[in-house]
């Protein structure tokens, strides 16, 4: 079983930025592909960023596209999620996920562990 733990959260202004970080608990993490997802309160949970084991490969969520981006340091079993210029609207608790295969996916399906999930709010 694999633990993902989450840092980074906290509260911001509008146009302000934070940066997220998740450290598996694996050794094996420069084998697994990486993801970020957010859920709002009463809405579905989404797809913000993935990146594939190696980090050469990155995709994003439209509406994150310019303003965040995600990273892995694989000496330091990270992978980070940098978001600039945040909206009150992209307040929600977000997720770190490890996908068990090299390549980055977009589907929550496609992922085996998940985090707890760190608060992020944006205040206007």
């Amino acid at each position: 079983q694999v633990q993902l733990v989450e840092s980074g959260g906290g509260l911001v202004q509008a146009g302000g930025s934070l940066r997220l970080s998740c450290t598996p608990s694996t050794r094996a993490f420069s084998g697994y592909a990486m993801g970020w997802f957010r859920q709002a309160p009463g809405k579905e949970r989404d797809f913000v960023a993935a990146i594939n084991y190696s980090g050469g490969t990155a995709y994003y969520a439209d509406s994150v596209k310019g303003r965040f981006t995600i990273s892995r340091d694989n000496a330091k079993n990270t992978v980070y999620l940098q978001m600039n210029s945040l909206k009150p609207e992209e307040t929600a608790v977000y997720y770190c996920a490890l996908d068990l295969r090299l390549r980055a996916a977009v589907s929550g399906d496609e992922y085996d562990y998940w985090g707890q999930g760190t608060q992020v709010t944006v205040s206007s």
